[in-house]
């Protein structure tokens, strides 16, 4: 095989299982002479690549003889006595294996509504985008791990070539249509615990704004001068207005937010301890967070744990008031709580405000108020917070920046006490804080869609972002199989099946049956879950 891709020469008939036998052989002799004779290379690497670019046309001819046997073979009755087609004439085809392009023959049946049928392509699944199916499973997983052109890369070092990074963005556009589905299957959890958990957290990932996506799709104006590296950006940036520097605290990551919930069970062992996580499961998406919820809503009910069950449902959230309220009105008998080391960053901030950085007096001052959250004294602390609030002056400007930092606090924890019980959690072994949620924002966001110099379109990388989540929960092979069972499903009823799209889907969105009148604290968020 070449360092780029091992080409089938065209051949203008089908060739006989014969021929292509005698290929083989002749293939196969002229290796085994290459590798016991002396074919002038001085080291072991020199004979690896070489006998790497030989092994690839071999294996191509094998693949050739396999479907060039199955179409003498095939039986066409089927289709023809179900009276929608014709029988044509066999019509040859070219597809991309990960070992090179392979070119078979295969019979063209005619419908008699319009448009050809190919049964053997239908029977093997064999879709029409010119890719076989290994090659379309290792170059979209590839994408949800690293960037496209990252993916072209690394499928070329193994294999000698490689589809096109706008190829493979297009497969996992086509891909991700039926990603949602499969999330909504139920999966075998016949070993799952006995006690529920749920995480929930959002993260933003960087979108490009309508100004950079009118620069890239307008028509782009000639370079003048010369075009190496050094000088082709010289005139442009001679000739760019100076830009405002950006103040404190503004963003230029325009950035788009993600909510993730992950689920995970728990179970008891002989040493009475909480084990686990078991059977997790991560789900992120761009779309409103009733659509995320209502689907934590029906994954619970898969896996056991309805709404009117009595098996213990746990819920571990930041402070988001609205998170809150769906959730509650979709689980009324789980557990939440808070998660604590969101509050003791607030007081940590506090403290800092009254005591030195890094000084003994701080790290004291803190650890005996994060005492009282760990001993069931939550009340207790509030109380002490607010009886501080009331030393510092109402006017003093040198105590402003204090009384402002304690109001949040205090606003912050006053409506969430109810979640707050961490005594009583610990003592039950159950998570007073959103570690899995927490690091999954990371390895499955921010890792792949939050990266240097990256903008996203949300559409497009909603798509790859349910194919991540799905590769990241260990479910890729079976995903794929489903998939490829559908694909083969629907050819053989006489669809034509593409998976490449140019075009992404829309985002998921609450359903016309939806009722209107509902704000953004969940008011009937149950209806849309069941």
């Amino acid at each position: 095989m070449s360092e780029e891709n091992y080409t089938v020469p065209e051949e203008k008939s089908p060739p006989s299982i014969e021929k292509i036998e005698q290929k083989i052989r002749d293939e196969f002799e002229r290796i085994l002479a290459f590798c016991r004779g002396d074919n002038g290379l001085k080291s072991f690497f020199s004979f690896e690549k070489s006998l790497q670019h030989q092994i690839g046309p071999f294996i191509c001819l094998l693949l050739q003889l396999f479907l060039t046997a199955l179409h003498k073979r095939f039986d066409y009755s089927k289709w023809l006595e179900s009276g929608r087609y014709y029988k044509g004439n066999p019509v040859a085809r070219t597809i991309k294996t990960i070992y090179g392009e392979v070119r078979y023959w295969r019979t063209c049946f005619i419908s008699k509504y319009g448009g050809c049928f190919y049964p053997l392509d239908a029977v093997i699944g064999l879709t029409r985008d010119g890719f076989s199916p290994l090659v379309m499973n290792l170059a979209t997983k590839l994408a949800t791990r690293v960037s496209f052109a990252a993916s072209t890369l690394l499928f070329r070092c193994f294999y000698g070539w490689s589809p096109s990074s706008e190829s493979i963005e297009s497969l996992v556009l086509g891909m991700a249509r039926d990603s949602a589905e499969y999330m909504e299957q139920a999966l075998d959890y016949s070993d799952d615990g006995e006690i529920l958990v749920i995480e929930v957290d959002g993260k933003a990932t960087p979108t490009a704004r309508e100004e950079e996506l009118a620069k890239r799709r307008g028509k782009r104006k000639k370079r003048e001068g010369c075009n190496c590296p050094r000088h082709r950006n010289k005139h442009k940036r001679q000739c760019r207005c100076k830009r405002s520097r950006r103040k404190k605290g503004d963003k230029s990551k325009n950035g788009r937010s993600i909510t993730l919930v992950v689920m995970y069970t728990l179970k008891k062992g002989e040493d009475g301890r909480l084990h686990g996580p078991i059977n997790k499961k991560v789900w992120a998406s761009y779309a409103p967070r009733k659509v995320m919820l209502a689907w934590a809503r029906r994954e619970a009910t898969r896996r056991g744990f309805p709404p009117e069950t009595n098996k213990r449902i746990h819920i571990a959230m930041d402070g988001e008031k609205c998170l809150y309220d769906g959730l509650h009105k979709l689980f009324p008998k789980a557990s939440f709580v808070l998660d604590i080391r969101h509050l003791q960053e607030k007081i940590w901030d506090v403290g800092r405000l009254y005591h030195k950085e890094g000084s003994q007096e701080l790290e004291q001052w803190v650890e005996e108020k994060q005492e009282f959250l760990y001993t069931g004294r939550v009340a207790e602390l509030l109380m002490e917070l607010k009886n501080l609030r009331k030393t510092l002056s109402e006017r003093a400007k040198r105590d402003e920046t204090k009384r402002n930092a304690l109001d949040k606090l205090i606003e912050y924890m006053e409506p969430r006490l109810s979640m707050m019980d961490y005594q009583k959690l610990i003592e039950e072994d159950l998570v007073i804080a959103t570690g899995i949620v927490e690091g999954a924002a990371r390895y499955v966001v921010g890792e792949r869609l939050d990266c240097s110099g990256m903008r996203w379109i949300p559409e497009r990388a909603e798509a790859l972002l349910r194919l991540r989540c799905i590769e990241v929960n260990g479910d890729w092979d079976h995903f794929f199989q489903w998939s490829y069972d559908h694909w083969i499903e629907k050819m053989r009823e006489g669809e034509k099946v593409i998976i490449r799209k140019e075009t992404p889907d829309d985002l998921p969105d609450i359903p016309p049956t939806y009722p209107s009148d509902i704000d953004s604290d969940f008011d009937d968020v149950t209806q849309y879950a069941s």
